[in-house]
């Protein structure tokens, strides 16, 4: 799923479904929670210098409604079957979508 930042008194539930709408056009519905990820893995260092370790939520869904549509967000958009997962993951997305792909069972707490 999309990252994203939470807003002002939004729950976690309201962030993914606004992002995941903002940045695919999908609107999801019975978010469920996949997994919480955290350590080394969340390791990144913007242009600015500024160094950080994230904690990411990773939430999925089977029920959605919309049409994929490509914006300012998003440079190219499709589902992907576990046998067509592409081999070069973001190091970031590496370990949920691994996990996923390989059926762990779910919350997964990293």
């Amino acid at each position: 799923m999309p990252g994203g930042i939470l807003e002002i008194g939004e729950t976690l539930e309201e962030t993914v479904k606004r992002e995941v709408f903002e940045e695919t056009n999908l609107f999801l519905n019975n978010v469920q929670l996949f997994g919480l990820y955290s350590g080394k893995n969340g390791f990144a260092e913007y242009a600015n210098g500024d160094k950080v370790f994230s904690v990411q939520v990773i939430f999925y869904s089977n029920d959605y409604k919309g049409t994929l549509q490509i914006n300012d967000e998003s440079s190219e958009l499709h589902f992907v079957s576990k046998n067509e997962m592409p081999l070069n993951l973001n190091s970031h997305q590496a370990p949920f979508i691994n996990d996923w792909n390989n059926g762990t069972p779910t919350p997964v707490i990293k």
